[in-house]
């Protein structure tokens, strides 16, 4: 498969998009190391099913992204796999449906604990392992639609994605020396566990019927239909692959034209 056997972290894969990401690295060649939280294993377990029933290699793990000795060992994990590591993808995030006024501190700084915090903790490891190899590699963030211009009753959250857009761009400058790039993901309306939450909060807020406020959002996608987890892993292995080698520092929407960056 030409991929001169990469090894491929995927965070957050148990389900929904990382989940889509894992398969598709797999399919790519990659071997690929498959984390998620302690509680979520028995999703891990079926990912790396499906990658091995496709022919490809795959390792599950546990992650919690929010304490750096869990990511130390994470890499542990890919590098006693595979003999190295070259892809990183820092896909685990959260979501939070609320009125900004309702906010509470400690939801807000558990929703920056895990999407922020966790894609500095996890780049920071994937690159001080990278730079010690000292043959580059590939960092990719997982950023959102609501990176560029948010949605209402997802203010902290959009919030979080705008700053791992930042923090891809920084992180970008400082490793390209070490042949690093470092780039980001941003799915618009996916069909996941996520937005069928988002969904019902924002139907209850606006009231409509569950299902009709994503149907009212995706009115404004260009291709006509809500994404697939296919859709977002597609672009990912291109970041993730050879093909992406002069690209970085960039937060790429993957959204069917919701909207522009």
């Amino acid at each position: 498969m030409g991929t001169n056997n990469s090894v491929a972290v995927v965070t957050g894969s148990a389900r929904g998009i990382g989940q889509g990401i894992a398969q598709r690295l797999g399919a790519d060649g990659h071997h690929v190391i498959v984390a998620d939280l302690p509680s979520m294993q028995d999703g891990v377990t079926a990912t790396v099913e499906a990658i091995e029933s496709a022919g490809g290699k795959a390792t599950g793990t546990k992650v919690d992204v929010t304490d750096e000795d869990s990511l130390s060992r994470l890499v542990e994990v890919a590098v006693d796999a595979g003999g190295k590591l070259d892809v990183f993808v820092a896909n685990a995030g959260i979501a939070q449906v609320e009125p900004l006024i309702d906010y509470s501190k400690a939801d807000f700084e558990k929703i920056v604990d895990v999407n922020l915090t966790g894609v500095f903790l996890s780049y920071q490891a994937a690159a001080k392992q990278m730079i010690e190899q000292g043959n580059g590699g590939k960092i990719i963030g997982a950023a959102s639609i609501v990176a560029f211009r948010p949605f209402a009753l997802l203010s902290p959250y959009s919030a979080t994605k705008w700053a791992v857009r930042g923090l891809t761009q920084g992180a970008a400058m400082e490793w390209a020396k070490h042949g690093i790039t470092v780039n980001a993901y941003g799915p618009g309306i996916v069909g996941t566990a996520m937005w069928d939450l988002i969904d019902e909060k924002l139907a209850a807020e606006e009231g409509l019927a569950k299902g009709e406020a994503i149907r009212k959002y995706a009115g404004d996608i260009l291709m006509g239909r809500v994404s697939v987890p296919e859709d977002v892993a597609n672009l990912v292995s291109f970041l993730a692959g050879e093909d992406s080698d002069y690209v970085t520092g960039q937060t790429m929407l993957v959204d069917g034209g919701m909207q522009f960056s």
